[in-house]
């Protein structure tokens, strides 16, 4: 009997108002009481989180082949595709704009500036310098904020004429990142003054393009060797045919050209920038 009116207490309705629930504190709940079973149904593949105001929170599911990012302190995690590696490179042989592909992070840019011309001897007897390299800068650039920038490819040294020396190279350069300035022109008619090659500037790595070769009497009918760039390794002296030679090697991507006797010097390899782009 007594079991039994204990039983009608228990299950009797309130009367009048409901009491006021209290919330539970830690203490409340022993150590491992919550299973899986009491949680919230939620989708699979989410990752339980905290928000910034602390409150609970899932990651969205991600894609296949995702790996869960971190957004750093009050933001939630995400999933996102793998990173690292090159996925594409921009050759520019021309002055333009870099226009940023969808999802790179980094780039690495190789700047050249471009190469001297060769300098043009006015006789039979008086060979010309060859025109020095480009320098080269090289920098590793986060483009995370940056969706353009600027391209300026130097213009070639112009080859020597009329016994004249050969034209100076031109910098080029990746926005205000890095540049590297043009070889100086071949000097003409036995002069032994040596063309420098160019310099790069700004960049993690900085190249200094070759010397240009110098013109003297012993190289009498023919042609003077050029500076090397970055990417090309510089023009090597060549023989004459009687009192000249007839068509002087031009340079290659930042490349001095080959200085000549009793004739046109070489034109200078154009610049050259590279934009290598990681993920």
């Amino acid at each position: 009997m007594q079991l039994y009116q204990l039983w009608r207490l228990h299950n009797m309705p309130y009367l009048g108002s409901t009491p006021p629930q209290t919330a539970l504190s830690t203490g409340d709940l022993g150590d491992d009481i919550v299973t899986l079973a009491k949680l919230a149904s939620g989708t699979d593949g989410e990752i339980l989180t905290w928000d910034a105001s602390g409150n609970p929170a899932a990651v969205a599911v991600g894609t296949s082949g995702h790996f869960l990012k971190s957004q750093g302190a009050g933001s939630v995690p995400v999933f996102a595709a793998a990173g690292g590696g090159l996925q594409s490179a921009q050759v520019f042989t021309s002055s333009g704009t870099w226009t940023k592909p969808t999802g790179i992070i980094f780039v690495k840019v190789t700047v050249t500036g471009s190469g001297g011309g060769g300098g043009d001897g006015s006789g039979s007897n008086t060979p010309s310098a060859g025109g020095a390299g480009g320098g080269t800068a090289i920098k590793y650039i986060d483009v995370s904020s940056i969706s353009s920038e600027t391209v300026t490819i130097g213009a070639a040294g112009a080859g020597g004429s009329s016994g004249g020396a050969g034209g100076n190279g031109a910098t080029s350069s990746f926005g205000s990142h890095c540049s590297a300035t043009g070889g100086v022109g071949g000097a003409a008619n036995n002069d032994l003054n040596i063309a420098l090659g160019g310099a790069g500037s700004s960049g993690n790595i900085n190249i200094s393009g070759g010397t240009g070769g110098v013109g003297g009497a012993s190289q009498v009918r023919g042609t003077c060797g050029a500076g090397g760039s970055f990417w090309a390794p510089g023009v090597t002296p060549g023989g004459g045919s009687g009192d000249h030679h007839a068509t002087p090697q031009a340079g290659d991507h930042g490349e001095g050209g080959q200085g000549n006797t009793n004739h046109d010097g070489g034109a200078g390899g154009a610049g050259l920038i590279v934009v290598e782009e990681y993920k």
